[in-house]
């Protein structure tokens, strides 16, 4: 029997615990991918996009090739916070995403669990997953934005504890006939909620501390979105949570992050750090992004915010000279 050497690679390949279609598509162990965080546009001197062509910019990003787009869940223009996202509502603009691409993945980083009730959550993410095909990757987050907790009278001390209940809410409706009690509602009687995800679970990935113990996060992230740090302290911080993850009998999960990014014209203009980021060339973008998949990182999800460029040019250039390096 005859087996090429590809096929052999292939089922070899070590793989993430397979969730859904977006998830396993872009989380490889060992191997770093790269996203793009929506809006895909320049915006450096306000706190409001134009979303100028926002739709067409996320179907080129899908032709060439990028694994994911990211949302953010913003829900006020916080003037002290100075970014209002995508500003459109991030379960409604995933659902409109899902009808306009077929492949990409479609992330948010992060919904904010203490602002919302759980049951809306569950079914927009499970109803986002099942029309895109089982595209959604979820990240959750307790929240930073303190004046967002006036605005729908809730209690910014306590978000920690409202986080893990509403990630429980939300992983046990996912499954069948779910049963529990907790802060946000009594559970059982035969209730279930409808749809449920494409696969019949939500790849949920926790940002940062979201004020919980680092042992929690371990057991029950399926991945962990950490901030840009210094390349020796991420690897420390992503080695000491893997460590944590196997103490805790799991399997190995993925880490991902976020990079602003000013793409210069020069692909050897040198790096200069910029506001969560770098402004640098092509070449030195690899060369950084190649030491961040060394440590761990599995995925990137460039911001383009402070780019100076073109964004469709900024686009080309990044699938012509980073890209094939790094394609999942």
């Amino acid at each position: 029997m005859n087996v090429s050497m590809t096929t052999l690679e292939s089922a070899v390949e070590p793989r993430f615990e397979p969730i859904n279609r977006g998830y396993d598509a872009v989380f490889r162990p060992g191997r770093l991918s790269l996203g793009l965080v929506v809006p895909l546009e320049s915006y450096a001197h306000g706190s409001v996009p134009t979303m100028t062509d926002h739709v067409a910019r996320v179907q080129l990003a899908e032709e060439l090739g990028f694994s994911a787009v990211w949302l953010r869940d913003v829900p006020f223009n916080v003037p002290s916070f100075g970014d209002a996202g995508q500003t459109y509502d991030p379960f409604v603009y995933l659902g409109y995403l899902a009808a306009q691409t077929h492949r990409i993945a479609l992330g948010v980083a992060s919904i904010v669990l203490p602002l919302r009730h759980p049951a809306h959550v569950a079914k927009a993410a499970a109803s986002v997953d099942e029309l895109s095909g089982g595209r959604l990757i979820m990240g959750v987050a307790s929240g930073d934005r303190p004046d967002e907790y006036p605005a729908m009278n809730l209690p910014f001390s306590d978000r920690g504890e409202r986080f893990r209940e509403s990630f429980e809410y939300i992983q046990r409706m996912a499954g069948p006939t779910p049963t529990f009690d907790n802060t946000y509602g009594n559970v059982g009687g035969g209730l279930d909620m409808l749809p449920k995800p494409a696969s019949g679970r939500l790849p949920l990935f926790i940002t940062g501390g979201s004020q919980q113990d680092p042992v929690w996060i371990a057991e029950n992230g399926d991945g962990w979105m950490v901030y840009p740090r210094e390349t020796a302290v991420q690897e420390k911080v992503i080695a000491d949570w893997r460590t944590r993850t196997e103490a805790a009998g799991r399997q190995p999960k993925p880490a991902m992050q976020p990079l602003y990014i000013n793409l210069l014209k020069d692909p050897h203009a040198r790096p200069q750090a910029i506001h969560l980021g770098l402004r640098l060339g092509a070449h030195h973008l690899r060369t950084y992004l190649r030491r961040l998949e060394a440590i761990g990182v599995n995925h990137v999800a460039l911001n383009l915010r402070f780019n100076q460029a073109d964004t469709e040019s900024t686009l080309g250039r990044l699938a012509e000279e980073v890209l094939p390096d790094f394609g999942g």
